[in-house]
C-alpha cells in the first residue's frame, strides 16, 4: 500500500545518501549482504557501509566488467551482491558479463545504476545513459526498475535483496521530487496510479514521475482530467495496469528519462499494440547522444519537463476527437 505526498516540494535526502544507509542497514540485518563499486565510494554514499562492513565491502576500480565478474562468483557461492557504478558502465560498457555471468549463469545480482539519463549533467554525454534500460530489458528475465523518489529507492532496494536474477535499478544520485509517504510499500511488477484522471493516462517512470504530477496541475488548468501513473518497473512491465489506464481513459502518453528507442515508451506500446490499441505519444530523448549541463537545461533541450508532458497530453486528447 502507497501513500501519494506529493507538493511539488523537493525530497530531502539525496538518493545517494538513501542507496547508501539503506545498504548498511541491510547488511546489518543479512551478513550475506556484499557490496562491490568501482571506485565510487564517495558518488554512492557508502561511507557507512565500508566502516561498519569492511570485510563486505570491494573496490573493483574502475573496471566494471570486471566487477560483474566478482558478484555472480559471490553470488554462486551464496552471497546477496549489490553492484554499483555509473548508468553507461553499469549496462552498455559490460553488457556482455552482465548477460553471461550473472543472467545466462542464473546468479542472483542487484546492479545499481546511478546519475540516470539527464541527471549526470556536467558528466556529460559519455556518462549519461539513454540506453541502459533498453539494453537491460533485452535480457532474458531481467527485471528493470527507474525510481521516482528517495522513499521508493529504499523499498525497491530491500524488496530486490532476496529476488532471483538480474535486477538493475536506476536513479539520480541527486534529490528528486518526493512523491511518497515514508510508511509506503511497493510490489516489484505493479505500477502505482497516483493521481487519477479521466481524459489520458501519463505513464511515467524515475525522474519523470515528478514532472508528469506538475504537467497533469498544468493540465487541471485547462480542464483536462489526467492520470498518472509511477511504473517504476519497466520490466516486466505492469500490463494489467497499462490495459486498464487504456480503456478507461483512452489515450496514452509516457514520460521517461531515456531514449524512446527500448525503453517505456516501447514497453507500454507493445502491450497496447496486443491488448487495447488507443492513441499514444513517447515523451522521452528523441534518439539523441547526451550532451554536457545542468540538468533543468538539459531537461528543457531534450523535451523532458512538465510543460512538453503537458503539451503531449493535450495533443492526444484532441486526437480523440
Amino acid at each position: 500500500m502507497f501513500k501519494v505526498i506529493y507538493n511539488g516540494e523537493i525530497e530531502a535526502k539525496a538518493h545517494k545518501e538513501v542507496f547508501g544507509d539503506t545498504l548498511a542497514e541491510m547488511a546489518a540485518e543479512d551478513k550475506d549482504v556484499v557490496y562491490l563499486d568501482a571506485d565510487l565510494m564517495n558518488s554512492s554514499g557508502t561511507y557507512k557501509f565500508w566502516q561498519e562492513n569492511p570485510t563486505r565491502a570491494i573496490n573493483c576500480g574502475i573496471s566494471e566488467a570486471n566487477m560483474m565478474g566478482v558478484a555472480a562468483g559471490l553470488s554462486a557461492m551464496g552471497k546477496k551482491p549489490f553492484a554499483h557504478t555509473f548508468g553507461p558502465f553499469a549496462s552498455r560498457r559490460c553488457f556482455d558479463q552482465v548477460f553471461l555471468s550473472i543472467a545466462y549463469a542464473k546468479n542472483n545480482v542487484r546492479i545499481y545504476g546511478s546519475d540516470a539519463g539527464v541527471t549526470a549533467a556536467f558528466n556529460g554525454g559519455t556518462h549519461m545513459p539513454f540506453e541502459d534500460m533498453a539494453l537491460m530489458r533485452a535480457i532474458p528475465h531481467a527485471t528493470v526498475i527507474d525510481v521516482a523518489d528517495g522513499v521508493e529507492l529504499n523499498k525497491v532496494l530491500k524488496a530486490s535483496k532476496d529476488r532471483e536474477g538480474l535486477t538493475y535499478i536506476r536513479s539520480t544520485r541527486k534529490n528528486n521530487y518526493q512523491i511518497y509517504d515514508p510508511s509506503s510499500e511497493f510490489e516489484i511488477g505493479k505500477g502505482n496510479i497516483i493521481r487519477d484522471g479521466k481524459d489520458a493516462t501519463i505513464i511515467a517512470c524515475g525522474i519523470m514521475v515528478g514532472e508528469s504530477m506538475k504537467a497533469a496541475e498544468l493540465l487541471a488548468d485547462k480542464g483536462i482530467d489526467a492520470r498518472v501513473v509511477d511504473m517504476f518497473t519497466v520490466k516486466p512491465v505492469d500490463a494489467e495496469l497499462v490495459k486498464k489506464c487504456a480503456e478507461e481513459t483512452g489515450a496514452i502518453v509516457t514520460a521517461e528519462n531515456h531514449n524512446i528507442v527500448g525503453g517505456l515508451g516501447d514497453a507500454v506500446s507493445a502491450v497496447l499494440l496486443e491488448e487495447c490499441p488507443v492513441p499514444l505519444k513517447k515523451v522521452g530523448v528523441q534518439d539523441e547522444f547526451g550532451q554536457v549541463g545542468p540538468q533543468d537545461y538539459l531537461q528543457e533541450v531534450y523535451g523532458l519537463t512538465a510543460e512538453d508532458v503537458a503539451k503531449a497530453v493535450e495533443e492526444i486528447v484532441a486526437s480523440k476527437g
